[in-house]
């Protein structure tokens, strides 16, 4: 009869731990590079991927980033960036790029397309990067 309790517990431990971010619902295994940001075309380079459940990393456009992201899908958190710090001329791009990612609250992929966007109408759009 223990053994039964045992098995039951050890399957209800595994299925509590299922991925329920962004990276299993098309996210993982893509290079993500951002083309608009609230309704205008980037001019600089930036992306995001999602290595593994939980974790997100990244190029600003200056410095790499990387930090955690917990959120059940559709929903989304990015929590804990850390960047290096390295100057560039693209420094003020890479703050407005920074505080949006932190400022996303939802997400959506559509095929090469993700979405993330907050409830106030802000929104990144990024492309598979082949």
């Amino acid at each position: 009869m223990w053994i039964l309790a045992v098995l039951i517990a050890c399957v209800g431990l595994s299925a509590c731990r299922r991925d329920e971010t962004l990276t299993a619902y098309g996210a993982a295994n893509k290079t993500w590079r951002l083309v608009e940001l609230d309704g205008a075309a980037t001019s600089y380079s930036a992306n995001l991927r999602f290595p593994e459940p939980g974790r997100m990393s990244g190029q600003a456009p200056c410095n790499s980033f990387s930090g955690r992201m917990s959120a059940p899908y559709p929903w989304f958190e990015a929590r804990e960036l850390v960047t290096a710090r390295l100057a560039c001329p693209h420094l003020q791009e890479e703050s407005a790029y920074l505080t949006a990612l932190a400022a996303m609250t939802l997400s959506e992929v559509l095929g090469d397309t993700l979405i993330l966007s907050t409830p106030e109408g802000r929104q990144m759009i990024f492309t598979a990067a082949e």
